[in-house]
């Protein structure tokens, strides 16, 4: 196994400590560590990328499970937000929805012998949906409480997460009918 699927075996094994410490309440500074693993997570999925492409490492375990990885990170934070009332649970629904489209067209296409590389908005939507897993990880009302620090801080937090979160559900949108647009050969019935 290579250097960039480890990578990736690693973003997997992250995903239950990051789970446990957005879940858990232990400590005042537990959402810190979930946020420290988040972005650990996250900067291996960028490095195994990086690895592959530079020395010709790419896989067929990787073209499958770093995606996977992705995704998995990316629905146990927003399933834990929603059991925290930190996400609307429609919200939650539509970009699932939406992974699971692309993804199960994805599979079909493949079928075919067909990769489709993603695509600009498709980057920019993954960007933005992990800058909101990375707000709404931070638990800044719990800093904001415990700390006296004036309401403001907490207000501005909240809305600046709350747009962020738009801008991702907007882009998971945009960057659905994109892709199929692009790809609208794979919806042919022909083999």
């Amino acid at each position: 196994m290579n250097l960039p699927n480890k990578l990736t075996i690693l973003r997997l094994v992250f995903i239950p400590f990051y789970v446990f410490f957005v879940m858990t309440d232990f400590f005042s500074f537990t959402s810190h560590v979930a946020l420290v693993i988040f972005l650990l997570a996250s900067f291996t999925d960028t490095l195994d990328g990086i690895i592959a492409r530079k020395y010709g490492l790419v896989t067929d375990f990787g073209k499958f499970a770093d995606p996977l990885a992705d995704k998995i990170l990316v629905v146990a934070g927003m399933v834990c937000f929603v059991a925290l009332g930190r996400l609307p649970v429609w919200v939650c629904i539509i970009i699932l929805a939406r992974e699971f489209a692309v993804s199960g067209f994805r599979l079909v296409v493949a079928s075919k012998g067909t990769v489709i590389a993603a695509s600009y908005w498709g980057k920019f939507k993954t960007g933005f949906q992990m800058a909101m897993i990375c707000l709404m990880t931070f638990d800044m009302q719990r800093l904001v409480t415990e700390h006296g620090w004036s309401p403001v801080v907490w207000n501005v937090y909240h809305i600046v997460t709350i747009v962020i979160m738009y801008i991702a559900l907007a882009l998971t949108l945009i960057s659905m009918v994109d892709y199929f647009y692009k790809n609208r050969a794979g919806f042919s019935t022909d083999k």
